[in-house]
């Protein structure tokens, strides 16, 4: 069983198995060190049986959402990210068993998943973001920072490293091209189009995956006037930490269309640019990585739903 594979044993089980390999390998983060691969693999491995509709070289809503954990649980055991509690147990339940040598110590992994002797990896490489997709409450948005603004000081800045723009630019410049021929085999961009489909498929077939974060309309401060309604949800997009779109709607499915159409959008220009911008986060300005175009913006951004620098720097703090 692939449960039960670990160690070198993945490695000879795939060498015996080309097409699973292959299949699997394109599942690797284009930033991921091997050390991180390694252990992410084997929790896709370990966990494939539990998605009964989870087959290789098939795309579900089932491999979606094993993607989206096992970034989740890599995102924790590496860098420190901590989540609303129903998502951790799951990751820890899935997670059990998979050890990585080497641990790095981290401020918010006391009761997580990275039991000493149990849980390690090496804190190099970077993340897909910290957060997947959750529902989230403001006792859970402010719980991430919670308890860890003690080792955050004046002097620390909250945002990404000032060569993240350059190192994620590549990316992007593949994802523009395989939006711009995926818009053209679709009759160009409207708004009869599956938008999060488009995207979705855009973005894996460059070997990444999509971040939701959904919240509740009525928890966010600083909306514009128009959207000061309390019914509804919220919905933003990244992808390799970089924000891409925001939407709002009647319920999830509603906002995630809304996003992703407002994330398309941002590739009907010439060219896509990763830059590092100002915005607002749980009402303070910190630096974030955003997906921009060539057209110069009348209003600001809209405020933030997650913070994945932020919650990196916060959750590794000063020993």
């Amino acid at each position: 069983m692939a449960g039960e594979r670990c160690g070198d044993d993945v490695s000879d089980y795939l060498s015996q198995n080309p097409q699973l390999a292959q299949w699997i390998e394109s599942f690797r983060g284009y930033c991921e060190s091997n050390k991180q691969w390694s252990a992410r693999r084997k929790f896709l491995l370990r966990n494939m049986e539990a998605f009964s509709t989870v087959k290789p070289g098939m795309s579900s809503s089932s491999l979606d959402r094993l993607l989206s954990l096992s970034m989740v649980w890599a995102n924790h055991v590496f860098l420190g990210c901590s989540y609303p509690q129903a998502v951790m147990d799951k990751i820890k339940e899935m997670g059990e068993g998979i050890a990585v040598q080497d641990p790095p110590v981290h401020k918010t992994t006391k009761d997580g998943i990275m039991a000493k002797g149990k849980r390690s990896a090496t804190d190099e490489g970077d993340a897909d973001g910290c957060v997947k997709r959750a529902k989230a409450t403001p006792n859970e948005l402010e719980s991430r920072a919670a308890g860890r603004t003690a080792t955050w000081t004046v002097t620390q800045k909250a945002g990404p490293p000032p060569q993240a723009p350059a190192e994620h630019q590549p990316f992007f410049n593949r994802l523009y091209k395989a939006v711009a021929w995926k818009l053209v085999s679709a009759g160009g961009f409207g708004p009869n189009l599956d938008h999060f489909e488009i995207l979705r498929s855009c973005v894996e077939s460059c070997k990444q995956t999509l971040t939701c974060v959904f919240v509740p309309l009525k928890d966010i401060t600083g909306l514009p006037a128009a959207r000061t309604q309390k019914d509804g949800h919220v919905c933003e997009i990244r992808c390799q930490t970089v924000y891409m779109g925001t939407g709002y709607g009647r319920d999830e499915s509603a906002a995630k269309a809304m996003a992703s159409k407002e994330a398309l959008k941002v590739f009907q220009g010439r060219k896509v640019t990763v830059k590092i911008c100002r915005r607002r986060y749980k009402g303070r300005d910190v630096e974030d990585l955003m997906l921009l175009d060539e057209q110069p913006r009348s209003q600001g951004f809209p405020p933030a739903l997650s913070c994945p620098f932020l919650d990196e720097q916060l959750g590794v703090g000063s020993s």
